[in-house]
């Protein structure tokens, strides 16, 4: 006859790893918050979150930014670490100086393992959604802390003050990227000018790897995001962290290939779930 199992006994399996994305949130469901928790699901882990900011958005642009009290950012990262155990964090969306600080001293207490910051300036649209005076705040307090700085050309570009404009520019901005204090660099190629081939870079001051894949005449809304969350899912999941970008890479083409397009607009929101169907 069964029994009643007794609350008192404790569970004899261990706490799976989780992945705790850090960034806002995007009403349209395709970047931000909503990409990342997505992106985690479709890599088997339970994912976690703490929302810096508020958009109103959809395909065609933001049109309304809120930030909650810099406090209860703050309440819902001690939270997530408070009860589970966080493999990876992805930083995303931080609008103000004031959010990064609050994020740096979190980091800075709980100290996660891995942390894969996507320096998140301007939406696909181009809308800034970054605050002026948070530029030197990401590049002193944040980049420092992380373990990956996964920035697009133009995001290189504000970092760095100059342009990157062909491969050579490209190559040689990793090492500066790399100054900045990460401890690697994966620097995005899709911005740079059309060709058949987009190459993203890694570097982390000793090995150099480029990902290719074929260019896809498609206009992705929330790659970065999902990008950086791959990456950290797939570090949480145990892979290295140079293996991790290489998977990550991969699993972003194959979520453009299947991107679809649900607004009015011409930008595709991806696929997180592909190889489900694929």
């Amino acid at each position: 006859m069964m029994t009643a199992q007794d609350p008192s006994r404790k569970q004899s399996h261990p706490r799976t790893p989780c992945v705790l994305t850090i960034a806002g949130s995007d009403s349209g469901g395709g970047a931000g918050i909503q990409a990342d928790l997505k992106t985690f699901a479709a890599h088997g882990l339970h994912g976690l979150c703490a929302i810096a900011a508020l958009t109103a958005q959809h395909t065609r642009g933001v049109t309304a930014v809120h930030v909650p009290p810099a406090s209860f950012l703050r309440a819902q990262i001690d939270a997530c670490f408070d009860d589970f155990r966080i493999g990876a964090v992805k930083l995303g969306m931080l609008s103000s100086a004031e959010v990064i600080a609050v994020v740096a001293d979190a980091l800075a207490h709980h100290r996660p393992s891995v942390v894969v910051l996507d320096p998140v300036m301007v939406a696909t649209s181009g809308s800034r959604l970054l605050e002026a005076d948070a530029l030197d705040a990401l590049r002193t307090r944040l980049i420092p802390m992380a373990t990956l700085l996964t920035p697009n050309i133009p995001e290189a570009e504000l970092l760095l003050g100059h342009a990157i404009d062909d491969d050579a520019s490209a190559d040689a901005a990793l090492g500066e990227l790399l100054n900045l204090g990460a401890s690697a660099v994966l620097l995005k190629g899709g911005h740079l000018p059309a060709a058949a081939r987009m190459v993203d870079r890694f570097f982390d001051g000793e090995r150099k790897a480029e990902f290719i894949h074929e260019r896809l005449d498609v206009a992705g809304h929330g790659t970065g995001c999902t990008l950086a969350s791959a990456i950290a899912a797939n570090t949480c999941a145990g892979l290295s962290l140079l293996a991790a970008c290489e998977a990550a890479t991969d699993y972003i083409h194959g979520a453009l290939r299947a991107a679809s397009r649900p607004g009015r607009s011409q930008v595709a929101v991806l696929d997180h779930f592909w190889r489900l169907h694929d």
